[in-house]
Order: C-alpha cells, then structure tokens, then sequence
C-alpha cells in the first residue's frame, strides 16, 4: 500500500527556514528515487529536488544553494531542508517518485509553505 504524507509547512518570512518531511508506505527508498514537488496557485506543478537511491541529489536552478534534500532510508523518510526563503517559494510541497506527472495516483495531501515579504 502506498502512502506518502508530508508534514512541515508553514509561514515564514523572506530568508527563513522550514524543514519538510515525508514519510513514505510501499518504497523502499535505498532502491528508487524520491523527489519533492511544488504547486503554486495557478501555476503546473514542478519538481525541485530529487535523490536517487545511492543519495545522489539534483535540484532546479532556482533553489540550488538554498534547499537540501535528504533521506533516511531505515525509517523511509524524505525530508527538504530549505534555507534563504523567498516568496517565489510559497507553493504546496508535495513528495512522489522522481518523474511522477499529475497521473500519479498516489499524491499526498501535501504541506502548504508561505513566505512573506
């Protein structure tokens, strides 16, 4: 059964820190590549970080340098430690498998992220 809940979110102000989790049923993360994704009202949603599953990250150009995105494989969470916050940021986060399109059946309610100016 797969089942991916994401925790974390909340309001901050420009150049703040929040750290998301993911907790994730039906992978085993030392064996795919869990990314994080982000929805903005009115906009598509888009990946922003990956990591494979021999811990090799890869992130969007416009938050490379400030988010960090890790995994403890034993307790099958996915977290994203995003520093330097910036209002572009403000979007629903969500996890999935990498590549995972708005057909994926198994999206999570996800975790709202504010950043005021």
């Amino acid at each position: 059964q797969v089942q991916l809940v994401e925790s974390g979110g909340g309001s901050v102000q420009a150049g703040g820190s929040l750290r998301l989790s993911c907790a994730a049923s039906g992978y085993t993360f030392s064996r795919v590549c869990m990314g994080w994704f982000r929805q903005a009202p009115g906009k598509e949603r888009e990946g922003v970080a990956n990591i494979g599953g021999d811990g090799m990250a890869s992130y969007v150009d416009s938050v490379k340098g400030r988010f960090t995105i890790s995994k403890d494989n034993a307790k099958n969470t996915l977290y994203l430690q995003m520093n330097s916050l910036k209002p572009d940021d403000t979007a629903k986060y969500y996890c999935a498998p990498c590549g995972a399109r708005m057909g994926f059946p198994y999206w999570g309610q996800g975790t709202q992220v504010t950043v005021s100016s």
